[in-house]
Formats: C-alpha cells, structure tokens, sequence
C-alpha cells in the first residue's frame, strides 16, 4: 500500500484541520479585542477592576447589578 494512493484525503484533512485551527485562532483574536474595548469602556465611565489597586470608584459587581 502506498501512500500516493491516499495522497487527495491527507491534503483534505491537512487544509481542514489548518482552517478549523486557522478560525479558532480568529475568533479568540476578535473576542480579545472585543472584551479589552468593553472593558475599557467601563473604565472610562469610572467602574475599576477588583485587581487594580485603587478602590476610588465603583466597582464591577455594581456594574453587574446595574446591568
């Protein structure tokens, strides 16, 4: 048995597996982006993270009872 004989099936899975990679990689790039511009959002209207060392304003859990 010879490889060449499978040649059309080990292509196709290869460029699949590439594009199903290629588009999970995408997808978390654009959920990143999209949840740094909602976090600075928030911060931009004066909520802070509970990690950041300042409790000067309201917090993320207000944010969440507001919502």
């Amino acid at each position: 048995m010879q490889a060449t004989n499978h040649m059309d099936f080990i292509v196709v899975a290869y460029a699949a597996a590439i594009v199903i990679v290629g588009s999970l990689i995408g997808w978390v790039l654009l959920d990143y982006r999209a949840q740094l511009r909602k976090l600075a959002d928030l911060e931009k209207h004066g909520f802070t993270r509970r990690s950041s060392t300042g409790r000067a304003g309201p917090t993320m859990e207000k944010a969440k009872e507001d919502a």
